[in-house]
């Protein structure tokens, strides 16, 4: 009796793993590809990826393959695999550099940095201010958007990415001047003009410039440089009269450099203990 039922349990494992290993049914190219069109009008974008992506495995060079590679991008992007998408729509760059669609390609890379550099910010950084963080998804996101306004001016995605470029240029400009403001703290004075200086020749007509040429006018006084303070006095005054830098008689006032009473602790550690 013993033997039987070790032989029962070992005939039901058996079976079991047949089971279990039984492949899934091969599809055609175009049941793959209508399984994937009618689970993305269902909004299923998860089940769309996976039957879009076993097309592009056993038809590569089929009939749907360029079209199902474009509905890949959007289905992995409404699925939030912003680093699928992306990888998507690289791939159909490559593949596909004279496709009509191709500048959906472009503008889709580019929001998949964007939102990354969004989500990543909401997700692991909700109580830190963004513009602390060296936006590295956003430049990435600038240079695809760039690239859609350069090589497809007439897209209809080229309003929605300029706009973008505004926004992101802002952001950029942001979070050099936190850097700027970083170098003041930690005395290193050099370094904070030259970091403004930059806002000023990169990033012209965004809101950093202000306070970028304050610093400079700031840093430069403090440093003795007062031909180069001047410049800088002169241009702020010129394209900022109302900056609360001025008073009501346009004189400059000081509000950037703040001395500090630093420890020697502070000082050999570069502040990162106080």
């Amino acid at each position: 009796m013993r033997f039987i039922s070790r032989l029962a349990l070992a005939a039901s494992l058996i079976l079991l793993g047949a089971c279990a290993s039984t492949p899934e049914p091969e599809l055609t190219e175009k049941e793959y590809y209508d399984e994937a069109k009618a689970a993305i009008k269902a909004k299923n974008f998860s089940l769309a990826a996976k039957n879009l992506e076993a097309l592009e495995t056993r038809y590569p060079f089929g009939r749907y393959a360029e079209q199902a590679q474009l509905d890949l991008i959007y289905a992995r992007y409404n699925n939030l695999d912003l680093e699928g998408s992306r990888a998507a729509a690289d791939r159909f760059i490559r593949l596909h550099p004279q496709s009509p669609h191709v500048d959906y390609a472009y503008y889709i890379r580019g929001m998949a940095s964007y939102n990354l550099d969004i989500g990543l910010a909401t997700q692991y950084f909700p109580a830190v201010d963004v513009t602390s963080r060296d936006p590295g998804e956003m430049r990435k996101a600038f240079d695809d958007f760039s690239q859609l306004l350069t090589r497809y001016p007439e897209s209809k995605y080229a309003s929605d990415a300029e706009q973008r470029m505004i926004e992101i240029r802002n952001r950029l400009s942001e979070y050099e001047l936190h850097a700027a403001r970083y170098y003041l703290k930690r005395e290193a004075y050099i370094a904070a003009a030259n970091r403004a200086s930059h806002i000023i020749k990169k990033y012209p007509n965004t809101s950093a410039v202000e306070p970028a040429l304050t610093i400079m006018v700031e840093v430069y006084r403090l440093l003795g440089m007062d031909s180069q303070a001047d410049d800088a006095l002169a241009v702020l005054a010129a394209n900022f009269p109302d900056s609360k830098s001025f008073d009501k008689n346009m004189r400059f006032k000081p509000s950037e450099i703040k001395k500090q009473q630093r420890s020697l602790l502070g000082v050999v550690t570069f502040g990162l203990f106080e």
